[in-house]
């Protein structure tokens, strides 16, 4: 039996599709959403419009942006010959807070994951090692998680790496083991960044 109207479940049901939302969260959040004035509903709907249509890969470094080149690799303040490859865009915000890397980013929208079919191809890696021919780069910081994707991705960019004579490291483990990045503090990650170590 259905409890409300066919467009309150189906806000519900939209939701709770949403990563993290279960359906009580949902529910939650969508009589949330009814007792919103009107205006900032508008406003709500016409962002998360705005983000899906303006919001691409920028060309250089593959993170979310609504320019051609992200703000950070256009910047030519920047240390263009360290690249630090994170998995996701999260990641490398998490590493900006910091502010005390000046480097430049490469994300790779993943991790190398067998069990769940997520293979090399499937993440930007042809795109990492493109940019390695075409660029002075002199080191490659990897900081994917500690997860088991996370070492498997970096062993497996390590190996891909080492031949060209570019200068390989990892993050040190400040970084606790199945942690990810976006929820660790700045300290942690800065501890984890200077400790880092040639693979």
């Amino acid at each position: 039996m259905e409890y409300y109207s066919s467009h309150i479940n189906r806000l519900i049901e939209q939701l709770s599709h949403l990563p993290g939302i279960g359906a009580k969260s949902a529910q939650r959040l969508a009589f949330h959403i009814m007792n919103m004035p009107k205006d900032q509903v508008e406003q709500l709907t016409s962002s998360i419009t705005g983000a899906r249509e303006k919001v691409q890969y920028c060309k250089c470094c593959y993170t979310l942006t609504d320019q051609e080149i992200c703000p950070i690799c256009s910047n030519d303040r920047r240390d263009h010959s360290t690249i630090m490859v994170v998995e996701n865009t999260r990641d490398l915000a998490a590493y900006e807070k910091t502010g005390k890397f000046d480097g430049v980013y490469h994300v790779l929208h993943g991790a190398i994951s067998p069990m769940l079919g997520i293979g090399p191809d499937d993440i930007k890696l042809k795109e990492l090692m493109q940019r390695l021919t075409k660029e002075d780069v002199k080191e490659v910081i990897v900081a994917t998680n500690s997860s088991l994707e996370g070492e498997t991705t970096a062993m497996y960019i390590s190996k891909l790496i080492k031949p060209t004579g570019i200068k390989v490291s990892r993050i040190a483990s400040g970084v606790p083991v199945g942690g990810d990045l976006e929820y660790i503090d700045e300290v942690t990650l800065l501890r984890a960044l200077e400790g880092r170590v040639e693979l």
